[in-house]
């Protein structure tokens, strides 16, 4: 019987949860006798010598952009990580957000996880479902039924789109579902770092302030990281814990307190181009590409820096100003994690592996960047002129703007490689520096390593490192195998033979195989040219070959040199994408978002809804589609009697403060305001005040026709009576972004400064709310491309 674990079983923990063992001895009549004596309850804990695990996972960020890889933003933590632990300098994603998530926490590979793709891109294709099957248990619960505390603290984006709503299930989210016993954070692919949309397990909670106020999201997550962690060690010393720190930065937007981004004014004032050049060259003198290596070209559909509009140039030196402040600044906020783990004299003790992004930088910003990314997704990019952009140079990065860097400043994070975020066939989409530190673990102290490895190896490292087997079964399910390799041979020895010797990468039909020194790979399609882009079929996709032995970088094709081995690692691509539920390849986009092709079950189907009073933390997908048609909304709803106080407050909205709609009451009256992305607001408010008394108030819209964003009337009623109107020029066609709905109150920024923020609840009683929309429905009109972009930049 294993000592640490009182009554269980020593099954050699490979089956979770560990099988109690009944006393094995004679039970006696009565407990005073002396020999009706027990074994003493010993709560379970993991093998002797298991250590704290730190995962950090980053979010968007490019091989080429830290300071600890030869990058131009400073990361002191990374830095104080790698001096006393190690670089890895070849470690891989899958180039996209929910696969390498989902990736990373079970140990296999994503498509065999049902992950192929972003939660909101899933199909019924047993690769690509987002349904994580239960013979894949994730680390958190191998750990946790092992007798470790488990947190995920920041992003989630491995929740199926149709199970992210307040009424679940909740079975794939971090808690319980994933086996977390602890979730602070957010569902989904982005949300705003000044107004973000969180849960606290599976309850919706409110920031604790304001971007006034001093709050910011990252800093809000390490907090919560912080009180975790300290609260565990000191109600529990003996027992180890698993934290996950994801905080979502530094994906878009780009939200950052402006004394951040000012420390790197004019450090990019030559371009990106430039920045790639002496990129490079620290890369080569801190060893972490080889001092042989070649700088790959940019493609032709990069522009160059002297390309650029002048006009636009301060605009893209500031973008990137903004986004190097961003990840010095989330770096910060780990660092005060990684200190506040030391301060309570853990961290020799803890295994910590920080990924400095789950896949390579984001090109999803348009060739020019953006202020507000919702404008460019709404199709609506001429809006930002570069004198529009000028205009509002002073905001961005701050609470009034939801910022991307333009493409080229993307390209110049991931140097020295080819490609972006989303190339999941080049090594600018999946490479991405690794820093391990474990004092207590290895005796290493600041070197690098140079073996292959990905992000399936993390999940067999830890277990490895815990003394802790990969389960067997898990609650009755027997298990798949793991796909990763345990990483400690690298930790004594950096020259041991790399064992991680075979990997694939498939994303959107971008594709490769690694397979001991080589690669064969094909670019199918372009991040940033989204519906139809790949205009060719994968049969005549056009693969290269590299010998990555001697060329690190990907710069030199070989694949006319060596024909029969390009042959050959095409085949064992097809095998392994073959055993790994690749097939079918999927590069539809458009498609893939809508549940009648795709095959997933849709969110808010119908023409009708009914909303009621207590309803709350619902997201955009949740609401039926009342966009490019006519539509009304309907409140029931009873007035107070105060005739001094009058009613006030909101009785339902959608969006923010980048874009939305709200309905409520104003000095009495019924008001509703548009707001087209911060940029115009219109206000219709009824004539006079809705009287004492239970009502009905209304709110219809007619839309114009003819197209997409277009205008129409707007009426208010009262009991069936018009008591105002008004009209809107246009509106948006897609949609206003990830802000909850709540019903009764605007929980988070506010549609318009007509009511205030926090303070804002409906102060009669609602009895429902409900939404109408009509039948001259023109979404069949919406260009494709930007329903994938919308799709897309959420993840």
């Amino acid at each position: 019987m294993d000592s640490n674990d009182g009554y269980r079983r020593d099954t050699g923990r490979q089956i979770l949860p560990i099988p109690p063992e009944t006393y094995p001895g004679t039970i006696l009549y009565d407990a005073k006798d002396p020999d009706a004596t027990f074994p003493p309850i010993r709560p379970l804990r993991p093998p002797a010598g298991a250590p704290n695990v730190l995962i950090v996972l980053l979010d968007d960020v490019g091989f080429g952009a830290s300071s600890t890889f030869g990058g131009p933003v400073a990361t002191p933590t990374a830095e104080r990580l790698a001096g006393g632990g190690l670089k890895y300098t070849r470690f891989h994603t899958t180039a996209l957000c929910s696969p390498t998530r989902a990736a990373l926490l079970t140990g296999r590979n994503h498509h065999r996880v049902g992950m192929g793709g972003i939660t909101e891109m899933a199909t019924s294709s047993p690769g690509y479902t987002s349904v994580r099957p239960d013979t894949c248990a994730p680390l958190a619960e191998i750990l946790t039924l092992n007798g470790y505390s488990s947190a995920h603290v920041g992003k989630c984006h491995e929740v199926p789109i149709w199970e992210t709503s307040p009424v679940g299930p909740f079975d794939r989210w971090p808690s319980p579902g994933n086996g977390f016993e602890y979730f602070y954070g957010f569902v989904g692919g982005e949300t705003d770092q000044w107004y973000p949309t969180l849960h606290e397990g599976t309850r919706r909670v409110e920031p604790w302030g304001t971007p006034e106020e001093g709050y910011h999201l990252t800093e809000d997550l390490a907090d919560r990281a912080i009180s975790w962690v300290r609260q565990q060690k000191a109600l529990a010393p003996d027992k180890p814990f698993f934290l996950y720190f994801a905080p979502g930065a530094t994906h878009a937007p780009h939200h950052v307190p402006e004394e951040w981004a000012d420390k790197y004014r004019g450090r990019f004032d030559d371009g990106w181009d430039a920045l790639r050049e002496r990129t490079f060259a620290r890369q080569k003198e801190l060893g972490v590409v080889p001092a042989d290596a070649e700088l790959t070209r940019r493609h032709e559909v990069i522009p160059a820096w002297e390309d650029m509009d002048e006009a636009l140039l301060p605009v893209l030196r500031r973008q990137m100003e903004n986004y190097a402040g961003f990840l010095e600044h989330t770096d910060h906020q780990v660092g005060r994690v990684v200190d506040a783990i030391d301060e309570i004299g853990a961290l020799d003790d803890t295994l910590v592996f920080y990924i400095i992004g789950d896949n390579g930088a984001s090109a999803e910003g348009t060739l020019q960047g953006t202020f507000n990314e919702l404008i460019s997704l709404n199709g609506m990019a001429e809006i930002e002129t570069p004198e529009f952009l000028t205009s509002q140079l002073d905001k961005l990065g701050g609470p009034e703007s939801s910022p991307h860097y333009a493409v080229g400043w993307a390209h110049a994070m991931d140097t020295p490689y080819q490609w972006t975020k989303q190339v999941a066939s080049h090594w600018g989409g999946t490479r991405n520096g690794t820093v391990v530190h474990w004092p207590h673990g290895f005796a290493a102290r600041g070197e690098l390593r140079h073996q292959f490895h990905h992000v399936i190896d993390v999940l067999p490292t830890v277990l490895a490192a815990a003394g802790i087997p990969a389960p067997t079964t898990v609650k009755g399910v027997r298990q798949d195998p793991i796909d990763g390799v345990d990483m400690a041979y690298t930790f004594p020895d950096g020259a041991a033979p790399d064992r991680h010797v075979t990997q694939y990468f498939e994303m959107f039909g971008n594709r490769g195989i690694y397979h001991r020194g080589w690669t064969a790979v094909t670019k199918h399609r372009t991040p940033w040219q989204t519906v139809d882009a790949a205009g060719v079929a994968f049969d005549d996709d056009v693969w290269e070959l590299y010998d990555c032995t001697t060329d690190w970088t990907q710069a030199r094709d070989l694949s006319g040199d060596h024909p029969d081995r390009l042959h050959e690692m095409q085949r064992l691509f097809l095998i392994e994408a073959t055993r790994n539920s690749v097939f079918p390849l999927d590069d539809r986009m458009f498609e893939r978002v809508l549940p009648q092709i795709s095959g997933k079950p849709s969110l808010a189907p119908g023409k009708r809804q009914v909303l009621l009073p207590g309803m709350g933390g619902l997201l955009e997908m949740h609401i039926v589609n009342w966009r490019n048609r006519s539509w009304s909304l309907t409140a029931q709803v009873d007035v107070p009697e105060d005739p001094a106080a009058g009613a006030k407050g909101v009785i339902l909205t959608l969006g923010g403060h980048a874009g939305g709609w709200a309905f409520y009451f104003k000095d009495g009256r019924p008001t509703f305001c548009y707001n087209l992305f911060g940029l115009e607001r219109t206000h219709v408010r009824a004539e006079q005040p809705a009287p004492p008394g239970t009502h009905q108030v209304r709110v219809e819209f007619a839309y114009d026709g003819g197209g997409l964003g277009k205008g129409g009337t707007i009426t208010l009623f009262t009991d069936g009576r018009p008591v105002g109107a008004g009209r809107l020029e246009r509106t948006e066609p897609i949609g206003f972004g990830y802000e909850f709905t709540d019903v009764g109150r605007d929980g988070q920024s506010t549609v318009t400064p007509d009511y205030p923020r926090g303070d804002n609840a409906f102060t009669g009683r609602i009895h429902w709310v409900r939404i109408d929309v009509g039948d001259d429905d023109h979404s069949h009109l919406v260009d494709p491309g930007d329903v994938v972009r919308v799709a897309m930049y959420r993840q």
